[in-house]
């Protein structure tokens, strides 16, 4: 089997249905790999991917790499792009892919069926935009125990990882300091 193939079947058995997302993903999630010279079938430790969107993609490079939230090696950056940044920590070398837009209106006029395997077979470069980028890491984005702690000041949670906001003297978490996505709402 194809090194597409044993990739394609992790995702579609972890997203659970076969959709153009999960063709994507497994694509471009095998040209980071490839670019970083990581092995797809093997646990790559030193890996850490940032992804532009949370969609069907994002479970394929998952399934694939293995990395997660939990494990701090799976960083989410909400840019609506379907798109992955793959950064190997321990050389610093890293890869941006991209979905390419530039065959979208043909791709379009297909049948579902078509268009699955037309983006499996297709080259890379009619589907894939690559290119070698630079990320900046802090201490605090690697994986490993919390190499910050702090305590929010007006609701007494805790922060890890320098997330904290310090304003007036007082260190806040994100939500005291105002800038919360969630509203309490009153008892």
């Amino acid at each position: 089997m194809s090194d597409y193939n044993i990739a394609f079947e992790k995702a579609k058995e972890f997203h659970g249905h076969v959709c153009p997302g999960i063709v994507l993903g497994t694509r471009l999630t095998l040209a980071g790999l490839r670019e970083l010279g990581m092995n797809p079938h093997e646990h790559n430790r030193d890996l850490m991917v940032f992804m532009e969107i949370d969609r069907c993609g994002t479970d394929a490079v998952q399934a694939i790499t293995g990395c997660t939230l939990g494990h701090r090696t799976l960083k989410f950056r909400d840019y609506g792009k379907f798109a992955a940044t793959f950064v190997n920590i321990a050389t610093g070398k890293a890869v941006r892919v991209a979905v390419s837009e530039k065959n979208r209106e043909e791709h379009d006029r297909l049948e579902p069926k078509e268009v699955l395997t037309t983006l499996a077979l297709a080259p890379d470069d009619e589907i894939l935009k690559i290119e070698h980028v630079w990320v900046e890491l802090s201490a605090t984005d690697i994986p490993g125990v919390p190499r910050q702690k702090s305590v929010c000041s007006a609701c007494k949670e805790r922060i890890m990882d320098g997330r904290e906001v310090s304003t007036g003297g007082k260190t806040l978490c994100k939500n005291c300091a105002g800038q919360s996505y969630y509203q309490i709402l009153p008892p």
